[in-house]
């Protein structure tokens, strides 16, 4: 088994481990995070209809003004206000926190914390 198929199965199962645990509903979405290593990504999804309710991405031209590089913990900080002002706009106050495969450490814990300082509640 080659060590890159083995890291992609390792992931798989720490995703799959986390999403049985967090649901979202209308009232209370899930926040998905995808972290790449330019880019960060997070989405308000309400898994009941299997619709995105809100978005926000370091690949955004405003966002990507805030912070020139996308990977550090500033852009993540920029993208989880970004999300919690967003998701207020649709209507959104709280929403159950999916991590995905990553740890809740650096860029996804200053996402979480921006988010919450904005007002989002999880």
């Amino acid at each position: 088994m080659n060590h890159e198929r083995a890291l992609r199965r390792q992931r798989q199962r720490r995703r799959f481990r986390v999403r049985k645990r967090v649901e979202g509903t209308a009232s209370q979405p899930r926040l998905a995070i995808f972290r790449s290593h330019r880019h960060i990504y997070a989405q308000l999804i309400d898994d009941t209809s299997g619709k995105t309710l809100a978005s926000a991405s370091t690949v955004e031209a405003e966002l990507h003004k805030q912070a020139a590089y996308g990977g550090n913990i500033d852009a993540a900080a920029s993208v989880g206000k970004a999300i919690a002002e967003r998701g207020q706009e649709a209507g959104i106050k709280a929403c159950a926190f999916d991590r995905g495969p990553s740890k809740f450490h650096g860029r996804v814990a200053a996402l979480a914390e921006a988010a919450r300082e904005a007002g989002l509640k999880f």
